[in-house]
C-alpha cells in the first residue's frame, strides 16, 4: 500500500504521520509512505525582476524542509522507511497531484493544520483535497 501523507509542519498536520505509524501493526506488510510538503508560489514577475530563481528554489526548498522535520523524525523513530517531497502550487490540487505522480493508494491527512484564519480566506485543504481525489482520503483530527 502507497500513501501519502501531506504535512504543513504545524503539531496538527503532523498526527496523519501519527495515525500512519500506529496503524501500521494492521497492515500485513508495511506501507511504502510518501511525505509531501506544499509551498505556495510566492515568485510571480516582480518578484523574479529582484530575486533569481534559485534564489526562490532554495527558498522553497529551506521551508520544506523545516516543515517536514517533525514527520520525518517521527517516522525515523517508528522505524519506518519513506520519502519525502517538496511541492510548489495550490496545496489541495498540489497533493491530488502528486498522489497520482506517486500513484498512491491513499491520502492521510490532518484535517487541522493551519490556522483559524487561512482556513476561513483558503477553505480547509483538507476538505478540498477529499473532494478533488480519485483515490480514499483518511482525515485524521
Amino acid at each position: 500500500m502507497k500513501i501519502l501523507i501531506p504535512v504543513d509542519g504545524s503539531a496538527p498536520g503532523n498526527r496523519a504521520v501519527e495515525h500512519v505509524i500506529a496503524s501500521v501493526a494492521w497492515l500485513k506488510e508495511p506501507p511504502q509512505i510518501h511525505l509531501l510538503n506544499v509551498q505556495w508560489k510566492l515568485a510571480t514577475a516582480n518578484v523574479k525582476l529582484f530575486i533569481s530563481q534559485d534564489t526562490i528554489n532554495d527558498y522553497y526548498r529551506e521551508q520544506g524542509m523545516a516543515a517536514l522535520a517533525d514527520a520525518r523524525a517521527k517516522l525515523e523513530a517508528a522505524g519506518l522507511a519513506y520519502s519525502y517531497h517538496i511541492a510548489i502550487g495550490t496545496p489541495a490540487e498540489a497533493i491530488v497531484q502528486a498522489a497520482q505522480e506517486q500513484h498512491a493508494d491513499q491520502i492521510v491527512i490532518s484535517a487541522h493544520g493551519q490556522g483559524t484564519l487561512s482556513k476561513m480566506l483558503l477553505g480547509s485543504v483538507a476538505t478540498k483535497v477529499a473532494h478533488l481525489a480519485p483515490i480514499p482520503v483518511l482525515l485524521v483530527k
